[in-house]
């Protein structure tokens, strides 16, 4: 902060328009990750040498190499969880790194050194958590659609639609199964769906509410069965463990598919140990919260 009052007019004046188009840059460039929202974002601290490097690159960023390597580095920070804490320090370093790194140098720490746990999808229960927003938006960039209209998630609507993270397995179901909210909240049973298609679902088990999907009603029309299981498969949900309401088979299913996500987007296998050392997913979300007080104050 003191270094930005300390800054001459002069290089405020100089850097004004650049930094500028960084910023909407930026949120161009969060909008193809389908980030709408703030409550959606992983990171608000992550903008800031995101906004830098774009205003470094200029419209060299568009180009789909650099895209694909920024987007890397951007999953890499997300799901490594690395800009919760000491984000100046993480922030000065990806700028000098991350250029240098498109144009042909070694890889930025963040990218290199960056791991994510299997285990760690078990413990993303709440929002706060920028790795379970990280899953959330994921999905929607990687061609997610909507169980009741087949839509994607574009931004018309994402908004038009209210679209939100929502429980494949109903949490009234995981009650009455005597399954723990630690197990049932996780984000592996979670997935974007509209406000419309989560009333439909209700507390139902699946089996139920898949029958009331293809079979319609007078506001929602009728869907084939091969076209549900194609869109649940849009967010790796395995259709028949769904309609056997197979609930651990489906939780052990969905992890390997959404770690695989995860590391593709990341560009780097995941670490399969027992999760020894891993951070809490209540410590995840005070470096979160510890991150939006900075950016806030």
């Amino acid at each position: 902060r003191q270094a930005l009052l300390n800054l001459p007019l002069a290089a405020y004046k100089r850097y004004e328009k650049q930094a500028e188009d960084g910023l909407v840059r930026a949120a161009k460039f969060l909008h193809l990750l389908h980030v709408y929202r703030i409550a959606d974002l992983p990171y608000q601290t992550q903008i800031v040498p995101l906004a830098a490097i774009l205003a470094d690159l200029g419209d060299a960023w568009e180009h789909d190499t650099q895209r694909a390597r920024l987007q890397r580095w951007y999953w890499c920070g997300v799901f490594g969880e690395l800009y919760g804490s000491a984000v100046e320090s993480r922030s000065a370093k990806d700028f000098m790194e991350v250029p240098a790194w498109l144009q042909g140098g070694p890889e930025p720490a963040t990218v290199s050194e960056v791991m994510f746990r299997a285990d760690r999808l078990k413990t993303m229960r709440m929002r706060l958590s920028a790795a379970y927003k990280g899953v959330h938006v994921l999905l929607m960039q990687t061609g997610a659609k909507d169980w009741r209209n087949g839509q994607g998630f574009g931004h018309a609507v994402f908004f038009d639609e209210n679209i939100d993270i929502h429980h494949i397995f109903p949490q009234h179901w995981c009650k009455s199964e005597k399954i723990k909210p630690a197990v049932f909240d996780s984000i592996i049973n979670k997935t974007p769906l509209s406000f419309r298609t989560n009333r439909i679902i209700g507390g139902a088990k699946p089996s139920q509410y898949l029958a009331k999907l293809e079979k319609g009603d007078a506001q929602t029309p009728a869907i084939e069965r091969a076209k549900l299981d194609a869109l649940l498969r849009s967010h790796l949900v395995d259709p028949d463990l769904l309609r056997k309401d197979d609930f651990n088979a489906f939780m052990h299913d969905r992890q390997k598919r959404l770690l695989a996500l995860i590391e593709n987007a990341m560009g780097k296998t995941a670490y399969l140990g027992d999760g020894q050392g891993e951070g809490t997913d209540e410590e995840a979300d005070d470096d979160m919260v510890e991150a939006d007080m900075v950016m806030t104050t």
